[in-house]
C-alpha cells in the first residue's frame, strides 16, 4: 500500500538548492522517489526479517519518522530493531549523528546518515531522508518507503511484536485504514506543507482551505468516537498523531495554519491529549528537536533562526474525558512497558516527567 501524495524527501531531507524549501510561483509538490525495497518474511526483495540485523534511523524531529519509533514501540520491536536518532537539525548534505559521542553513531561508526546511502548507491542523488532502514552488516540502506514501513513492522515482524501488542493494520479494517490514511495524508499530513511550502498566494489559500475543510471534518468524524477506525488505536491514529502533536509548535505559525490552533479545536486537541497520554505515543515526542528542526533548518521561511520559545507544553496533561467515548486504546493487548533509558525523551523536552 502506498500514500496519494510521496516520501519525505520534499521536506525534511537535506540537499535542497541553497537550503531553499519554497518554490517561488506554485504549490510544494513533494518528491515521490522512494527506495521501494520491503524487509519480508520471506526475503522476496533479497533482505528476510531477521532479529538483530538491522537498525531504525530516525530523527525526534520528523513527523514520518515519527511514525516508526510510536509503531516499533507500540509492537515493542526494540529488541529486535535497533534505532539510531539524528539530531534535529541538519545541513545541505544530510542528517548527522550529532547527539552521539564523537559525533558518530554507535553501530556504524558513521556521521552522516548519507553513508549508508551512498553503501549501496554510490552517487545517490535523492533526498538523503529520514526514517530509513539500514542493514547493520554492510552497512547499507535498505529501504525510506516511511509508508510502507510501518505497515510492514505490523504484518512480517509479528513473531518478534512483544506479548499484549496490539494490532495496528487488523485485517478486517485495513480498507477502511486505507481509506482514511489516504485523505489524511493528503490534506492533513502533507497539507501543512503545501501552506508552508506554497510559492504563490493562490497556492497557499488552495492549499489553507483544504487542510481545515479536512480538519473540520476529522473532528466530526471524531465527535462521537474514540479512534478513527474501529474500537482501538490503529495505524490511522498514529498518522494523524504525529501531524496534530507538531500543529501548535510549529505548523500554525511557521507555515502559517492559523485558521486556527489546535488547542481551538476542541474534539481534535481531546483527541490528540488522549493519545499523547497513551504509553507509546507522547513519551516518544521531543518537542525541543520538533521547534529547533522547523525554525532552525528552514531558513528561507524564519530567516533568523529564532525558535520560539511557546507554546505552553503542560496543557498536553490536562484530563480529556475521551474515555467516556469507550473503546480500549491497545484492544485485547496491553501498554508497552516505558521506554529504555537510552531512548527517554529528555525531561526537559517533553511535559512527561
Amino acid at each position: 500500500m502506498t500514500e496519494d501524495g510521496a516520501a519525505s524527501g520534499g521536506d525534511e531531507s537535506p540537499g535542497r538548492t541553497g537550503g531553499r524549501y519554497v518554490e517561488p510561483g506554485g504549490e510544494f509538490t513533494r518528491d515521490q522517489r522512494y527506495i521501494a525495497t520491503r524487509i519480508t518474511v520471506d526475503g522476496g526483495d533479497g533482505w528476510p526479517v531477521e532479529p538483530g540485523r538491522y537498525r531504525l534511523a530516525v530523527s525526534r524531529a520528523c513527523p514520518w519518522a515519527s511514525r516508526l519509533v510510536i509503531v516499533r514501540r507500540l509492537l515493542g520491536l526494540e529488541g529486535a530493531i535497533s534505532m539510531a536518532i539524528a539530531g534535529p537539525t541538519h545541513d545541505e548534505r544530510s542528517w548527522t549523528f550529532d547527539l552521539d559521542p564523537g559525533g558518530r553513531d554507535p553501530v556504524f561508526g558513521i556521521e552522516r546518515l548519507a553513508e549508508a546511502y551512498f553503501a549501496r548507491f554510490p552517487g545517490y542523488d535523492r533526498g538523503i531522508t529520514v526514517p530509513a532502514i539500514v542493514d547493520v552488516p554492510t552497512g547499507q540502506v535498505v529501504t525510506n518507503d516511511y509508508a510502507q514501513m510501518s505497515l510492514d513492522l505490523s504484518t512480517q515482524w509479528t513473531e518478534y511484536h512483544r506479548d499484549g501488542a496490539p494490532d495496528l493494520y487488523p485485517q478486517r479494517l485495513r480498507d477502511e485504514i486505507d481509506e482514511v490514511n489516504e485523505v489524511v495524508f493528503t490534506d492533513v499530513n502533507n497539507g501543512v506543507y503545501r501552506c508552508g511550502f506554497a510559492g504563490s498566494q493562490q497556492a497557499y489559500d488552495r492549499a489553507y482551505r483544504r487542510l481545515f475543510d479536512r480538519l473540520d471534518w476529522l473532528s466530526d468524524r471524531l465527535a462521537g468516537r474514540r479512534y478513527l477506525v474501529g474500537e482501538t488505536i490503529t495505524e490511522a491514529d498514529v498518522r494523524l498523531f504525529t501531524t496534530l502533536v507538531r500543529f501548535d509548535p510549529v505548523y500554525h505559525g511557521h507555515f502559517k495554519c492559523n485558521r486556527s490552533r489546535l488547542t481551538e479545536m476542541p474534539v481534535l486537541w481531546a483527541y490528540a491529549r488522549d493519545l499523547f497520554q497513551t504509553p507509546g505515543f507522547g513519551d516518544t515526542v521531543d518537542f525541543d528537536h520538533i521547534k529547533r528542526h522547523y525554525y532552525e533548518v528552514q531558513r528561507d521561511i524564519n530567516p533568523t533562526g529564532i525558535v520560539p520559545l511557546g507554546p505552553d507544553l503542560s496543557t498536553w496533561l490536562t484530563p480529556h474525558d475521551r474515555g467516556a467515548l469507550g473503546g480500549r486504546p491497545f484492544g485485547d493487548g496491553t501498554a508497552p512497558p516505558p521506554p529504555a533509558p537510552a531512548e527517554r525523551v529528555d525531561p526537559e523536552h517533553t511535559p512527561l516527567h
